[in-house]
C-alpha cells in the first residue's frame, strides 16, 4: 500500500520580487492564519517553518504578544523549525558562516526545546560537497534538498527517471571523506502537494497526477507531497481535502506529515541499490543552462562587502576575542551574535546571490555596514586589551627623544610576511591645554622629528614616512566623558617579516638620536627598472599591451599573456549569463596601454597600467522588448549597441620583498549596461580538471563539462582561489570578493575571472526591471596571481597557503612603552600538519573553551600538531562544539591524525 506524505510549509524567501517588509508583512498574516488554524483543527497535524529560525525573529518583531501561543504550538511539535538560522547560498557564503548558520539556528530552535534535526535545502543554488559531513557532525542523517542532481529548469519542468545521477528521489550522498546521509530530492519540486481540492471531481484529476509524478521518482512506497510553496499561504481546509483523497482512494493512505515520520518511513523501507552521488551537486549531467551560478557575479560589489565583512568577524574577530578572553578580558560573545546575525540576514540565496530587485539589495549595504561596524569595534577593544599586556618598555632604550610602539598582528594560520601601514599619533594635546585652534597651531609650528623605525630587536627597518599633519581626534573612555585633542600624525608603510601565525610581532617609531639602533637586516628589495619588477622569487615584465610575463625563478618556468581584459555582451538576468546573438567581444589584447612606475620603495614597487576600451554602451534595443514579452534568455537575438562609452581601467601590479604572488587591481567607473568584464590568465597546463576553494575543500572540477552540457559557458563558484596544474607547472588565482571563474577550454587552460556583470532585469518567473544591477558606479577588483611548479600536490598547496594568507588584513595598534606579561613576538597558538588550512579559532561559549577548526585539503591521511600556550588539554569537538574525544588532557600539545578531506575541530581548554 501507498502511502501519501503531506507536508504543510512555506518556502519563505525573506526578500526577493519584493522587498523585506513587504514580504514580512505577508509573513504576519500567514504566521497568525497558521496559529489560528492549529487551534481549530485538531486534525491539521504540523507545519513545516521552512528550516530557518529567522522566520520567528521577523514575525516576533511584530507579534511580541504571540510569543508564548507560538512557543506552545513548537513544544507540541506542531510548528517545526530548524536547524538553519537562514536558508542560506551554500556556494556564496564561507566555510565558517555556513557553520555560524547552523550554530546559531540550532541555539535560537534550543530555546523552544525543539530542533528539526533535518539537512533542509529546498532551493539551494547547488549544494555543497560537504555538507553530508557537515550535517553528521552536528547530528543529521537524513538531507532534503531540490537542486543540483535532477534538474529543475523555468518553471521548474522537470527531466526523466534514468537521465540523470539517480534514477530515484532517494539517493546517498557522500562527502569527500566518506561521510554518508541519506539525500532525498523535491523531483517533483516543493510544490507538488500545494493547493489540494477537496471538491471530489477537482481531487481526482489533481491526485491522479500528483500520485504518477510522484510514484515515478519514488524508491519506497513513501510518496511525498509538499503541501506549499514559495510565500505560500496556509491551506486551511487541508483536513477536508485528505478525507477527500481518502475517499477516492481507498488503496492509498493519505497522511498529514511531518519530515520526522517521513524519514522514518523512507529509510524502514529504502532498496539496496540507491545510487551514491559523491561532492558537491551543482547540476553538472544538464544542459547547463539553470545551474545559475552565473549569481557569483551578479552585482559583485555585494560579494566583495561580504567577503569584507565576514573575514573581518571569523579571521579576525573572533581569534582576537579569544586571546583577549584568555588573559582576562569579558568574551564578547553578545555582540559576536548579533554581528554575525546582521551579516546572515543577507545570507539567504535571493540576497547574497543578487538577484532580488533594487530595494532588497540597498538594504544589504546598510546590514554590510552595520555587521562590518560590529566586527571593528569587536577588533578594536580586543587589539587595545591584548597590547596592554605586551611588553614593550625595551623601546624606550632605542631612542632619546621618545618612542611611540605599535604592534602588528597575523591572524591567519600560517606565520606571515608583507607590507603593512600603521598610522601613529607621535603627540597629542587635549583641548583642557588651550583653544584648539592655538593648539593646533603650536603642533604645526613644530618640526617633525628625525627617528627610526625598529623592530622587537631594534633593527632598523626599511620604511616610507608620510607627515599627515595635525589632525583632530578624541578619546572616548569609559569611566568619564568624551576628551578631544588635535595630534601631529604620521603613516608608516614597511616590510613586515615573519609575523607569527595567530599572534604579533612588536615595532616602535623611536626619536632623536641612538646608537642602540642597530642597523637593519631587512630583506632582499624589490628590484624595478624599465618595465620589469623582481624579487628573489617571481620576474615580471609588463608588455605593451599591458598583460604580464611572469616567470617563477625557482623553477625557471615562464607564464605569458596575463591579465588580459576581456568584455563581451549579456542579454541574461541576475541569475544567468548569456552572451549577446552577435558573439562580440571587445579585448586589450594587442592594445597599446599606458604604463608608468608609480612606486619604488624597496620593500614593494608598483606599476600603473591604464587600458581605454571603447565598451558598447548597452544591448541594443530589442533587448528591452525581449525582456517586456518575456522571451527565454536562451532564445533572445539582441546584440550589442553600435554606440559605445569610454571605460579607463586603471590596473596595478604590485610586487612585494617577500611575495610570491603579483598582486593586481583594477579600477573604473562602469558606464556600460548589459555586459560582462574578465581577467583572464593563461595558464600553458594540460590537464582536464582544475581546482577551487570551496566549503571547506579544495575541490577538484572537471574542466570540460558533460556530455548534456550544451551551454557555452561554464563558469564555477570560488572563495579563495581558483587553480589549475599539471606535471609541469601551476597557476593559482586568488581574489577578494570575486565569486566567478571560468577555466576556458582554449587549449591555454586559462582561468577567467569576472571582474563585473551588468544586467537589466531579476529574471525567473516575471517582468522585474532591475536598473541597479547595471553596477552604473565605481568599481575595483582584488587578485593576486601566484605562478608554480607542476609535477604534484605540495606546490599547489604552498599556492593555496598564499591564497588563504591574502585574504586576511593585517591589524596594527598604537600602544605606550611600558612593562607587560606578553613578550613582544608571541603567538598564541601554533600547529603544524601537512596539507591542512586553519579556518577558524573562536571561544565556545558553553565551555568558555577555545574550539580551532581546520580541514585537510587533501584526499589523504595527515597529521596535526598543535601547541596553545596556557592550554589544560585538547579535545575533538564537532562544528556544534560538543564535547567527543580527549586527545590530550591536562596538556599544552596534542597530535592527531586526520582523515583525507576530514574537518577536525578542536576544544582547547585554557587554564
Amino acid at each position: 500500500m501507498k502511502t501519501a506524505h503531506i507536508i504543510s510549509h512555506t518556502h519563505w524567501d525573506r526578500e526577493w520580487y519584493l522587498p523585506f517588509e513587504t514580504h514580512r508583512h505577508l509573513l504576519v498574516k500567514l504566521m497568525d492564519t497558521l496559529m489560528d488554524t492549529l487551534e481549530r483543527d485538531p486534525e491539521f497535524r504540523s507545519f513545516h517553518l521552512d528550516g530557518q529560525t529567522i522566520i520567528l525573529d521577523d514575525y516576533l518583531a511584530i507579534r511580541p504578544d504571540r510569543k508564548e501561543r507560538l512557543a506552545r504550538h513548537i513544544a507540541e511539535g506542531r510548528i517545526v523549525i530548524g536547524p538553519w538560522y537562514v536558508l542560506q547560498d551554500e556556494f556564496l557564503t564561507s566555510s565558517e558562516a555556513n557553520v555560524r548558520n547552523l550554530q546559531y539556528g540550532h541555539r535560537d530552535a534550543a530555546k523552544y526545546g525543539a530542533i528539526c534535526k533535518i539537512g533542509y535545502f529546498p532551493d539551494s543554488f547547488g549544494n555543497m560537497g560537504q555538507a553530508p559531513q557537515l550535517l553528521l557532525q552536528a547530528g543529521i542523517d537524513t538531507v532534503v534538498f531540490g537542486r543540483g542532481v535532477t534538474p529543475t529548469g523555468f518553471n521548474n519542468t522537470v527531466g526523466e527517471p534514468g537521465e540523470y545521477e539517480s534514477p530515484y528521489s532517494e539517493m546517498m550522498w557522500q562527502s569527500p571523506d566518506g561521510s554518508g546521509v541519506l539525500g532525498i530530492l523535491f523531483a517533483n519540486w516543493y510544490c507538488n502537494g500545494m493547493e489540494v481540492p477537496t471538491d471530489p471531481e477537482a481531487a481526482k484529476a489533481y491526485w491522479d497526477a500528483k500520485l504518477s509524478g510522484a510514484g515515478k521518482y519514488a524508491s519506497t512506497p513513501h510518496l511525498l507531497f509538499m503541501n506549499g510553496c514559495d510565500h505560500q499561504p496556509v491551506q486551511t481546509d487541508l483536513s477536508e481535502a485528505i478525507r477527500t483523497a481518502e475517499k477516492l482512494y481507498p488503496d492509498v493512505s493519505f497522511v498529514h506529515s511531518n519530515f520526522e515520520d517521513y524519514v522514518k518511513a523512507v529509510k524502514e523501507s529504502l532498496p539496496a541499490d540507491l545510487s551514491v552521488i559523491r561532492g558537491e551537486l551543482r547540476s553538472q549531467r544538464t544542459a547547463g543552462w539553470y545551474t545559475l551560478v552565473n549569481t557569483a557575479s551578479s552585482r559583485i560589489y555585494l560579494k566583495q562587502m561580504n567577503h569584507r565583512v565576514q573575514t573581518l568577524l571569523e579571521k579576525v574577530a573572533e581569534p582576537l576575542a579569544a586571546f583577549a578572553s584568555s588573559l582576562g578580558h569579558p568574551y564578547p560573545g553578545h555582540w559576536l551574535e548579533y554581528g554575525w546575525k546582521t551579516l546572515m540576514q543577507n545570507h539567504p540565496h535571493d540576497s547574497i546571490c543578487g538577484c532580488s530587485v533594487d530595494e532588497v539589495h540597498r538594504e544589504m549595504v546598510t546590514r554590510f555596514e552595520k555587521s562590518g561596524q560590529v566586527a571593528e569595534n569587536i577588533v578594536g577593544d580586543s587589539l587595545q586589551a591584548i597590547v596592554s599586556h605586551v611588553d614593550t618598555s625595551k623601546f624606550a632604550e632605542y631612542g632619546d627623544g621618545g618612542a611611540h610602539p605599535f604592534v602588528v598582528f597575523n591572524t591567519s594560520g600560517w606565520v606571515r610576511s608583507g607590507t603593512v601601514s600603521v598610522e601613529l599619533t607621535i603627540e597629542r594635546k587635549y583641548f583642557t591645554a588651550g583653544a584648539p585652534e592655538q593648539i593646533a597651531r603650536e603642533l604645526k609650528a613644530k618640526p617633525l622629528p628625525a627617528g627610526s623605525l625598529v623592530d622587537d630587536r631594534g633593527a632598523a627597518v626599511s620604511h616610507t614616512l608620510e607627515d599627515l599633519g595635525v589632525q583632530f581626534g578624541y578619546d572616548l573612555p569609559e569611566d568619564r566623558f568624551r576628551q578631544p585633542y588635535m595630534g601631529r600624525k604620521i603613516r608608516l608603510t614597511f616590510h613586515a617579516s615573519g609575523v607569527p601565525s595567530l599572534g604579533y610581532r612588536s615595532f616602535a617609531w623611536v626619536t632623536g638620536v641612538s646608537a642602540a639602533v642597530a642597523s637593519g637586516s631587512g630583506c632582499q628589495p624589490v628590484a624595478a627598472s624599465g618595465r620589469v619588477l623582481e624579487n628573489r622569487y617571481l620576474k615580471v615584465e609588463i608588455e605593451n599591451d599591458g598583460s604580464l610575463t611572469v616567470t617563477e625563478k625557482t623553477s625557471g618556468l615562464v607564464f605569458a599573456g596575463l591579465g588580459i581584459l576581456e568584455d563581451t555582451g549579456d542579454v541574461g538576468n541576475e541569475y544567468i549569463y548569456k552572451q549577446t546573438a552577435d558573439g562580440a567581444t571587445v579585448t586589450t589584447k594587442g592594445q597599446a596601454a599606458d604604463i608608468r612606475l608609480i612606486e619604488d620603495a624597496g620593500y614593494r614597487a608598483s606599476f600603473e597600467i591604464v587600458h581605454r576600451m571603447d565598451i558598447p554602451v548597452s544591448a541594443d534595443e530589442r533587448l528591452q522588448t525581449e525582456i517586456e514579452e518575456m522571451t527565454p534568455f536562451t532564445m533572445r537575438e539582441a546584440g550589442r549597441s553600435q554606440e559605445t562609452v569610454r571605460m579607463d581601467i586603471r590596473v596595478t601590479v604590485r610586487l612585494e620583498a617577500e611575495g610570491r604572488g603579483v598582486l593586481v587591481s583594477a579600477a573604473f567607473d562602469n558606464k556600460a549596461k548589459d555586459h560582462r568584464l574578465r581577467m583572464l590568465v593563461p595558464t600553458d597546463a594540460v590537464t582536464a580538471v582544475h581546482r577551487a576553494d570551496s566549503i571547506f575543500e579544495v575541490a577538484q572540477r572537471d574542466t570540460e563539462p558533460a556530455a548534456e552540457w550544451n551551454n557555452p559557458s561554464n563558469c564555477q563558484h570560488q572563495h579563495a582561489f581558483a587553480g589549475v596544474y599539471d606535471d609541469a607547472r601551476g597557476m593559482t588565482v586568488a581574489n577578494h570578493g570575486l565569486q566567478e571563474y571560468e577555466v576556458l577550454r582554449d587549449g591555454r587552460s586559462t582561468i577567467a575571472v569576472t571582474l563585473l556583470r551588468s544586467t537589466a532585469e531579476l529574471g525567473d518567473w516575471g517582468v522585474f526591471p532591475t536598473p541597479e544591477a547595471q553596477c552604473l558606479r565605481a568599481c575595483t577588483a582584488e587578485l593576486c596571481l601566484i605562478p608554480h611548479a607542476g609535477g604534484g600536490e605540495e606546490h599547489a598547496y604552498a599556492a593555496y597557503e598564499e591564497a588563504y594568507r591574502y585574504q586576511i588584513p593585517w591589524q596594527t595598534v598604537q600602544t605606550e612603552a611600558a612593562a607587560g606579561t606578553l613578550p613582544s613576538v608571541h603567538s598564541f597558538f601554533e600547529w603544524s600538519g601537512k596539507a591542512m588550512a586553519f579556518s577558524s579559532l573562536k571561544l565556545s561559549e558553553e565551555s568558555g573553551d577555545w574550539m580551532v577548526r581546520w580541514f585537510n585539503m587533501s584526499g589523504g591521511e595527515s597529521s596535526l600538531r598543535c601547541r596553545a600556550s596556557g592550554a589544560n588539554g585538547f579535545y575533538k569537538s564537532g562544528v556544534l562544539e560538543d564535547r567527543r574525544e580527549a586527545i590530550e588532557e591536562g596538556g599544552s600539545e596534542a597530535s592527531l591524525a586526520v582523515r583525507g578531506s576530514e574537518i577536525v575541530t578542536l576544544g582547547v581548554s585554557i587554564a
